[in-house]
């Protein structure tokens, strides 16, 4: 039965696409859930896809054996930058999101050339990896980046506060300026200048508190945690 799907035959073929469709459809799942740009049809796609090039590499080898038959699976890996290229978008507030999508897209590439190739073994180890890296892990990283003294938080400032005013603020809640930049400074919604701080805690504290203590100050008009 192993060498019968080794080989290049109806059997195998089908076996190859039906296992790329199922293990792409796992990880995409989790991403459909989320509501991200590329989802369960998406990743069906670029997996099955990438299995079909596979399985034409190997029919090439052994239809005409001169011909370089690796060409097909380079193209494969580098063109997905694109299609992962598109799910990334860079919010109004300087928030990079799709990140995760983008790499998820690339390693279910991966994946379908293992399947289509025949490489079983390393294709189901390969899916069980991704997913629990997408959707096991996630937890572990939000409780990481809660943890951290570094926090990078989106502001907007009424009109009658100067940007000196409130970095000497934030200095008096024992939170230093790592870095700023400018967002806004247009007069919309009451908010004269807008800017995201990069912050460096004196002391850990939950960051939904430091959120809270920014709020708290007068003059902020709006405040949200980017990471």
């Amino acid at each position: 039965m192993e060498w019968q799907l080794s080989e290049l035959n109806f059997v195998s073929c089908f076996v190859r696409i039906a296992l790329a469709l199922v293990l792409g459809g796992i990880v995409g799942v989790e991403r459909e859930k989320k509501g991200r740009p590329a989802g369960l049809r998406t990743y069906m796609l670029v997996c099955s896809g990438s299995a079909l090039v596979m399985m034409t590499n190997q029919y090439l080898a052994v239809c005409y054996p001169q011909v370089d038959v690796s060409r097909m699976a380079s193209q494969v890996i580098s063109g997905i930058g694109f299609l992962g290229a598109g799910t990334i978008i860079l919010t109004g507030k300087n928030q990079v999101r799709g990140l995760t999508t983008a790499a998820g897209l690339w390693a279910v590439a991966c994946l379908g050339l293992a399947i289509g190739i025949g490489f079983y073994y390393g294709a189901i180890l390969g899916g069980v990896s991704i997913f629990l890296t997408m959707v096991g892990l996630q937890r572990l990283d939000s409780h990481l980046l809660t943890k951290t003294k570094e926090i990078a938080v989106y502001v907007e400032l009424k009109e009658h506060v100067l940007m000196g005013t409130f970095i000497d603020e934030l200095k008096k809640q024992e939170m230093g300026v790592l870095d700023l930049e400018i967002v806004s400074d247009t007069m919309q919604c009451n908010c004269c200048v807008a800017g995201i701080f990069w912050l460096r805690l004196d002391k850990r504290m939950p960051h939904w508190q430091v959120v809270e203590r920014i709020r708290e100050i007068e003059g902020v008009a709006f405040v949200k945690k980017l990471r």
